[in-house]
């Protein structure tokens, strides 16, 4: 399974920016697929993740500015980022959990069987 994720790039504060992940193959309707970040010098953090049933869950650091969704039929996931802010900027990674109708914690990286390479976000002030 490969996900390419697509819609990086440099905007100001205050922007918006949607990032896409589409899985190349993989039953993606029962799967769960998350959002994490990489700034530089810093660990991989958790952003965003949704279950198969449409339950959702958001770092605190970005509750009420990023939105997922998924689009089953298209195998793709989506992050809407808005409001954007410099501490923003980092490389985003979407990853899959493809055990089927999984219950268990999505904000840990382990739980997460495939990543895609990674798309640069800048939020400049």
């Amino acid at each position: 399974v490969q996900l390419v994720e697509s819609g990086g790039g440099l905007v100001q504060a205050g922007g918006s920016l949607r990032l896409s992940c589409t899985a190349s193959e993989g039953t993606f309707s029962n799967a769960a697929m998350g959002w994490f970040r990489q700034a530089p010098g810093k660990e991989r953090e958790f952003v965003t993740a949704m279950r198969w049933n449409g339950a959702t869950y958001f770092a605190d650091s970005v509750k009420g500015r990023f939105t997922i969704s998924r689009d089953n039929a298209k195998n793709t996931m989506y992050l809407q980022m808005n409001s954007l802010k410099p501490e923003d900027t980092a490389v985003y990674y979407c990853a899959a959990n493809l055990k089927g109708y999984w219950l268990g914690p999505l904000d840990i990286l382990r739980e997460y069987d495939y990543w895609g390479q990674g798309t640069q976000v800048t939020v400049s002030s």
